[in-house]
C-alpha cells in the first residue's frame, strides 16, 4: 500500500454525485483529504468525458467501477469505450442479480454467462472484478456456498474479485482466508470497519470498528492487493468525515 493505492468508493457519498457541480464538489472534498483514486458507482446522469474531465481536474485517477450487470450483457461495446477513456482497467459488478439468487444452480447460471463477459473483457485488457456481500455465503445442500460457487466455476484468468471484507466478515467467513484463498485474482480490495451499535453489526469507518486491519492490510501485501478502496455503505456523521477518518487511519500503514 502506497498513498496513491488508496481510494475512496463514490457509493459512499452517492447523495453528493448526482449532477456535475456536486461532483465537481466532491472531488475536490475528496482530493483534499488526500484521496488520489476514486472509484466510480452511483453517479448520477453525467457523460464519460465530463467524468473524466472533473476526475482529471483534481488529478484524481478512476481505478475502477461497478457497473449493472444489465449494461455488460446489453452495452460492453460502450462499456469498453469508458473504461478506456478513463483509464480505468477494473470492471466490477456490484452485488448478484437478483434473478441469480435463487440456489446453486442461480450461481453456477451467473458464473457461466458473467465468465463469458470476463472473456470479453480480457481481450480488449480489462479486468472483471465481482464484489460481494452477506447473501453469497448462504450454504447449499451440497455444502458450498454460493460464493464457493462463483470462485470454483469460473475462469481464475479472466474472472476477479473485489472482496468486501465487511461482507465477508458479516456472512460469518473469515477476511483473511478469503484474502488468501483469491490471491491472484484480487488486485482491488473493499475496506470498512464493523462496529456493534445497540447489538447490531453496522458499517464503520477504518479504525471504529473491530475488524482486525493489521492482518488484513498483511494478507492484502502478501497477495498482492493493488488497490485499497474505502467504502462505507451508511455513515453515521458528515460521509466525507467518514471517508478523512478511514484515510488518516489508513495512512498508518504507508
Amino acid at each position: 500500500m502506497d498513498r496513491s493505492s488508496i481510494a475512496a468508493q463514490l457509493y459512499t457519498v452517492r447523495d453528493y454525485t448526482q449532477n456535475e457541480e456536486d461532483l465537481q464538489n466532491t472531488f475536490r472534498n475528496l482530493r483534499n483529504i488526500g484521496y488520489e483514486a476514486v472509484q466510480v458507482s452511483a453517479i448520477g446522469p453525467i457523460g464519460p468525458g465530463k467524468v473524466k474531465a472533473l476526475a482529471d481536474e483534481f488529478s484524481l485517477r478512476i481505478c475502477a467501477t461497478h457497473v449493472p450487470y444489465a449494461r455488460l450483457v446489453e452495452e460492453l461495446e460502450d462499456v469498453v469505450a469508458t473504461h478506456r477513456l478513463w483509464g480505468c482497467d477494473y470492471v466490477g459488478v456490484g452485488a448478484l442479480p437478483e434473478s441469480y439468487r435463487e440456489g446453486e444452480a442461480g450461481y453456477a447460471a451467473f458464473a457461466r454467462e458473467a465468465g463469458e463477459i470476463a472473456k470479453r473483457l480480457q481481450e480488449q485488457g480489462l479486468t472483471f472484478i465481482y464484489h460481494n456481500h452477506r447473501f453469497e455465503f448462504e450454504r447449499f445442500a451440497g455444502g458450498r456456498t454460493g460464493l464457493d460457487i462463483l470462485f470454483q466455476e469460473t475462469d481464475p484468468e479472466s474472472f476477479g474479485f473485489e472482496l468486501d471484507l465487511f461482507w465477508v466478515q458479516a456472512g460469518g467467513a473469515n477476511p483473511i482466508d478469503w484474502i488468501r484463498r483469491v490471491k491472484g485474482r484480487m488486485d482491488v480490495v473493499h475496506l470498512k470497519d464493523m462496529a456493534i451499535v445497540r447489538d447490531r453489526a453496522v458499517t464503520a469507518e477504518i479504525g471504529e470498528g473491530n475488524l482486525d486491519h493489521d492482518a488484513i492490510v498483511a494478507a492484502c501485501r502478501e497477495t498482492g492487493v493493488k488497490w485499497y478502496v474505502v467504502e462505507q455503505d451508511e455513515c453515521r456523521r458528515d460521509p466525507f468525515e467518514s471517508l478523512a477518518i478511514s484515510y488518516r487511519y489508513l495512512k498508518r500503514y504507508l
